[in-house]
């Protein structure tokens, strides 16, 4: 595990899974749909326990201010600050390993309550960090 500090929010724009794990991806390929494609953009999973419901977002970043307006998307900022994280190289051999190594991170005391599960993917879509928010 490794400590990894955003120095800026980030605006992504992002469509919500129907239900999760199921729906999660079906909501990256519609987001994928929507969202031209772009090196220099970054993609994410978002989730948070909501009413005893995982919630799971599919985002990308947006280029420019008002993207995902135009597109017809609604706004998540990723808040800037410390994220406890984890690579997990080559994640498709095992998606089960994103459930434990979620359970592994969000155990540690200096979690934000506030905060979300923060997924990250390599260029390639092959390697995907977990992360999770820590408090300021």
């Amino acid at each position: 595990m490794e400590i990894i500090y955003f120095d800026q929010d980030i605006p992504t724009m992002y469509i919500t899974a129907e239900s999760f794990p199921d729906g999660a991806l079906a909501a990256h390929q519609a987001l994928h749909a929507k969202v031209p494609y772009a090196e220099d953009r970054g993609y994410y999973g978002i989730s948070w326990l909501e009413q005893g419901n995982i919630r799971y977002l599919a985002a990308a970043a947006e280029h420019h201010a008002g993207e995902a307006k135009q597109l017809g998307l609604e706004i998540f900022t990723i808040k800037k600050g410390s994220y406890i994280c984890e690579a997990l190289p080559d994640f498709q051999k095992d998606i089960s390993a994103i459930g434990k190594t979620f359970e592994r991170l969000l155990a540690g005391p200096r979690i934000d309550p506030q905060g979300y599960c923060l997924e990250t993917y390599s260029k390639d879509g092959k390697d995907m960090q977990c992360l999770v928010k820590l408090k300021d």
